[in-house]
Order: C-alpha cells, then structure tokens, then sequence
C-alpha cells in the first residue's frame, strides 16, 4: 500500500525531506513519526495513519516532493486498505463528523445543546489522517489560519498526555540556556561530504540573502557591567527559589529596547519595494539561537511589555523550544531587532551578520574581569564586555550606530533602572 504526502497547512504544496524516521523493515505504530519536512513555513514530522510495516522508501533527504506524492510503501498489519488522503472528499469527511458529533449529543445526558458544533477547518488529508489515527478533531487547537488544524496540531496532540503537557515535557527549571555546550554540534568528520539540506541550507539562502541585499557596517564598543554581575548575582538566588534563570540576556534584552525607543529607526525594516524605511511601534526581539540542527532566531514578542521575570521566564521557554526542534512558527516570526550571544563560549567580539529584513543586530561576548582606573585614579576590579554591532548602511548612519551603542551601554552600567516598570 502507498502512502501519500499529506497536506501540510494552508497553501503549502511541497516541501522538503528532512530526514527519514523509519527504514524498510520497521514495524510502524499508528501516530509514529515517519519522516521530518520542511516548508518555507515550518519544519515538522509527519505521523503515521496506519499500522503496518515499511516495504519502500519513494524519497531521499533533501529531495522536493509535493503533496500527494507518494513517499513510501507498507504492507498493512491486519488493516483494512485506506483510500490515499488526496481523494478523499471534503464533503464526505465533514458529513461523516457531522453525524458523530450529532450521535455523541444525542447519547449525552440532558437536552441537546441548542448551539451548533463549531465548524473544524482542516484539509482533507488532514480529516482523514485524524480519523485514522483516532483523534477528535473538534479537541484539537488549530494553528493555521482561523483556526485551521494542519498536521503539525494533529501530530502535537497526539504528544500530548491527559494533563495536557507534552509528554517529554519536563517541569520548568534553572537550568537550559541558549548556547550549547560545544559537544552539542556535529563538527563533522575529515574527509566527509555533508549535503547542504533541511535548515543548514535555509541558513545558507537566508545569509546569502542578507549578505546581498544588506550593506552592512561593523561597530564595536566596551560596556563596563561590573554593577549588573552584582545585580545578577543578587537576584540569582531568590529568582531560582522562584523557579526562574536569570540570565544576562534578560537584562541587555531590556537594555536594547529602551534604546530602540530612544532611537528608533534602529527598530525599523526596508521595505525595498515601496521605497519606504518602515519604523516599528513594536518591539519584537529576535534571539539568535544555536541548536543541534543549526542557527535559528526565537522572537521575544512584544518585550517592551515584559518585566525582567517574564523576560526571563520567556527566553526559558524559547531555550527550551529551540532546543528540542518544538519552535512553532509563531515563536520565529516578526522580529525587529536581533540579539546574539557568543560570550558563554568564549568569544570576545564579532562581526554579526542582519537579520534581514531588519536593519541592526547585537552580539554579546564574554564577560572578562581586569583591573580599571575609578574617577579617583585608584586601581579596582572591574567586569566588561564587548558590544558588536551590525547596522544596514542604507539607514543607519554610523553616528546614529553609534548612538544607539551609547543608550544599550548606559543601560547596561546602570542596571537598577531596569527592574523599573
């Protein structure tokens, strides 16, 4: 039996193979993973509607395939044949829940409801491969637009368990960061030959991209942050009693937009098109994140709204999402300005490179300690680190870079004004 590329969400017509999760001969459960794709939108796994045991592979890694295609063959354990999810009819499917859900009114106790069942908007595909995984689709959240249920609501509720949680999910702890600790990546191997597929090759087109479209400018400067490592070092403690990491990134995220509200056009995007520099009322920060799989950039939306703990407990969850691949495309859209953290590493500074479309971004290096002359001429102790700065030529001058590095630095070495509302 051939299974078929189901649709993925709304106006998604291919995508490409990531990686297999399965190989001929394995035993396939209903809801298991079978192959991880990616769209322009999202990556995702694609989970099994049947029972059975894999016979052929139809694709490779890295290869297009477009929805409907078949992409491998089974052989059914005891499994009545299924029609392919591309020819199975809207109109049948719909009529088909229609009557559960009217037969599971009817056998509720008390009167029927005199509201409607809300109408489930979903693919037909989609419908199908509920169905087939037994999964109620009026329990399902959907993600897409107006609510549509996509595979990736199908897939996530099946790793749900009754509470709710993912079911790998763990409790929240002060524990996960957003740089990873070196043994983490895969440095390859000499002599190998690795195919520029799945997110590695997204990266590449997104920096090619930005490389072209972007004359970028370098700017650096040294931030005296002996204070904020005290501050840190305050609140660590009674914030972890809280359950929550307090990390740096915390502070410099508030750091950077009060100075996008003092300056800000650096919170703005060049809209090529039209001819207009588009300067943003909001204020969407974009954290760029190393992970197995390689760079992608979480957004802390609407950071100008968060208090320190919510920043903190935000970039937590974004760590945590990041991490595990379970970033949902909400998490990685409509940022306006980027932060990058190489300190944890051990770098001191960089040249990073825009976030297009946006026009500026930040890179935080180590924290080194060394002796500093106070206003006195007295020799003390004192902690920095280095602030690299990329800004887009075509709308922020070098002054205004420079500037903006002033208000983020002040910020930075009076770190008490952002514990303020």
């Amino acid at each position: 039996m051939d299974f078929r590329l189901p649709e993925l969400g709304e106006g998604v017509y291919e995508a490409e193979l990531v990686a297999w999760l399965v190989k001929p001969g394995d035993v396939v459960k209903r809801g298991q993973s079978l192959m991880e794709v990616m769209t322009d939108k999202a990556s995702m796994e694609v989970p099994a509607p049947f029972v059975g045991t894999i016979a052929e592979l139809s694709a490779e890694a890295g290869q297009q395939i477009k929805v409907g295609d078949v992409v491998l063959s089974y052989s059914a354990d005891g499994q009545p044949a299924q029609p392919s999810p591309v020819v199975t009819t809207t109109t049948t499917i719909a009529a088909q829940e229609t009557k559960a859900l009217a037969a599971r009114a009817a056998r509720s106790n008390g009167p029927a409801a005199s509201s409607a069942p809300r109408a489930i908007r979903a693919a037909p595909s989609v419908r199908l491969l509920a169905r087939q995984l037994g999964v109620d689709l009026t329990q399902v959240r959907g993600s897409g637009p107006g609510g549509r249920v996509l595979v990736k609501d199908v897939t996530a509720f099946l790793q749900k368990d009754e509470g709710g949680r993912m079911k790998d999910e763990r409790p929240a702890t002060a524990g996960s960061s957003f740089i990873l600790h070196p043994s983490s990546f895969n440095f390859g191997a000499p002599g190998e030959r690795i195919k520029l597929h799945g997110l590695r090759r997204k990266i590449a087109e997104h920096m090619v991209q930005a490389k072209k479209a972007i004359p970028h400018y370098s700017y650096v400067d040294e931030c005296e942050v002996t204070e904020l490592v005290r501050l840190r070092e305050a609140l660590k403690e009674p914030m972890a009693q809280a359950r929550v990491k307090l990390t740096y990134l915390a502070f410099v995220v508030k750091a950077v937009v009060a100075a996008l509200k003092e300056v800000p056009i650096v919170n703005s995007t060049l809209d090529d098109a039209a001819g207009e520099i588009v300067l943003h009322d909001h204020y969407h920060i974009g954290v760029a994140t190393a992970t197995p799989q390689g760079l992608i950039v979480p957004v802390i939306h609407d950071a100008d709204r968060k208090d320190l703990t919510e920043l903190a407990l935000e970039i937590e969850r974004l760590s945590e999402v990041a991490r595990t691949g379970k970033a949902k495309l909400e998490d990685l859209r409509g940022g306006t300005f980027t932060i990058s953290s190489i300190g944890s590493i051990g770098g001191l500074m960089a040249t990073p490179i825009i976030n297009h479309p946006e026009v500026g971004i930040m890179a935080i290096g180590k924290i080194i300690k060394r002796p500093v002359y106070d206003r006195h001429g007295d020799l003390r102790p004192g902690d920095f680190m280095y602030l690299s700065f990329s800004f887009d030529h075509r709308v922020v001058d070098g002054a205004v870079g420079a500037v903006f590095g002033n208000a983020v630095i002040r910020r930075l070495q009076n770190p008490a004004v952002l514990l303020l509302k």
